[in-house]
């Protein structure tokens, strides 16, 4: 079975289409966010483009006018453009299409995403998820993606980790080695499940952290327990999930969890993957949703962090996390203007540490009521 390895390479030059269905469809906002998932794959997005389409082209969802436009700067552009980013779930021949026309790689918004969670797994279980979602992906894609071998090889964005090989595999050995990754997570989720039994024995009460990817949850865990857990500026830099004792005062502890960020558009095939990582959510007794309030543009009538609340409040509900939670209204320190906090709600800033003590009070409240 293939292994993750650790590709430093330099950074690809990468074209981001960004397709909406229609005019004024949060384009600034679709621009940043697949601006900022381009950044923590390492590319270096030179250019974008957007495409406002009514009526999808089946063969390869953009029209053909934007293809010739596309096709005529990177034959022009300075720079060698190594990848081109489609801001939309692509079907292997679209893939291949836009491909064959721009004679670079192709890889949409999915494929961008799955190879971030590639380069981002530390821990056995979150690598053995990482290649599950990748042989999720490819599937599908199979005849197509060996189609394009040639000009899919090598290394760089899309071929991270352990799917290096996939396009060389047929069908059946891909089906096959998916089933040996689902026991061996299911042997895992086991493992886990015992670990929680034991902490359910201890009457200590356990606390998730969830949200959107980059909202600072594991900067605040780092902050609540005393530690130096790995956190970065980049979309999805926790993958694995980290669990700590966590002092709350009073002669208070609680056992606090932080799980991998959530986004708009997450792929299936990592819901699925990670779905024995996620399910850490929805045993909680209580969670801390943690919010990047300083995210305050207004998009179609709600703030831009109102959106992301509601991304990750759709997200629990489908993982079935109805239990208490408290909003925390995270980087309090970059706001604009001053912020009207709701009754499960509360203002804190990691970086200034303002608010912790009122988040702890509030935690105590909750758990020992």
């Amino acid at each position: 079975m293939a292994k993750i390895i650790d590709l430093k390479q330099e950074k690809e030059n990468a074209i981001v289409i960004v397709v909406c269905s229609k005019k004024g469809d949060n384009i600034e906002r679709k621009t940043e966010e697949i601006n900022r998932l381009s950044f923590s794959a390492n590319l270096n997005v030179v250019k974008n483009f957007y495409q406002i389409i009514k009526d999808f082209n089946k063969a390869c969802v953009i029209g053909s006018g934007k293809i010739d436009e596309i096709k005529n700067y990177i034959e022009s552009c300075e720079e060698i453009i190594d990848v081109v980013i489609v801001d939309y779930p692509l079907t292997g021949s679209q893939m291949k299409n836009l491909s064959d026309q721009f004679k670079v790689k192709v890889i949409d918004r999915v494929g961008l995403i799955i190879d971030i969670f590639a380069g981002g797994a530390k821990s056995r279980e979150a690598r053995l998820q990482v290649k599950l979602a990748q042989d999720l992906y490819v599937l599908p894609r199979l005849s197509q993606m060996q189609g394009t071998s040639g000009r899919f090889g090598g290394a760089g964005v899309g071929m991270r980790g352990p799917g290096e090989t996939k396009l060389e595999l047929n069908r059946r050995i891909l089906e096959k080695e998916m089933e040996v990754l689902k026991n061996q997570i299911a042997k895992i989720k086991e493992q886990r499940q015992q670990s929680r039994k034991e902490r359910l024995k201890s009457d200590i009460p356990k606390i998730a952290l969830v949200g959107y990817t980059n909202s600072g949850k594991t900067s605040l865990l780092n902050l609540l327990v005393k530690e130096n857990v790995y956190a970065d500026d980049k979309y999805f830099a926790t993958l694995d999930t980290t669990t700590r004792k966590l002092f709350l005062g009073e002669g208070k502890y609680a056992v606090l969890t932080d799980t991998v960020g959530f986004i708009s558009d997450l792929p299936h095939q990592l819901v699925d993957a990670f779905s024995s990582t996620l399910e850490e959510a929805s045993d909680a007794d209580l969670l801390l949703h943690v919010v990047d309030s300083s995210l305050d543009k207004d998009i179609d009538g709600k703030k831009e962090y109102e959106v992301n609340m509601q991304v990750t409040n759709e997200l629990l509900d489908k993982l079935g996390a109805t239990q208490n939670r408290i909003v925390v209204l995270n980087k309090s320190d970059k706001l604009s203007a001053p912020q009207v906090v709701k009754e499960n709600e509360i203002l804190i800033s990691v970086k200034t540490r303002k608010g912790i003590e009122n988040l702890l009070a509030k935690i105590r409240e909750n758990l020992f009521k």
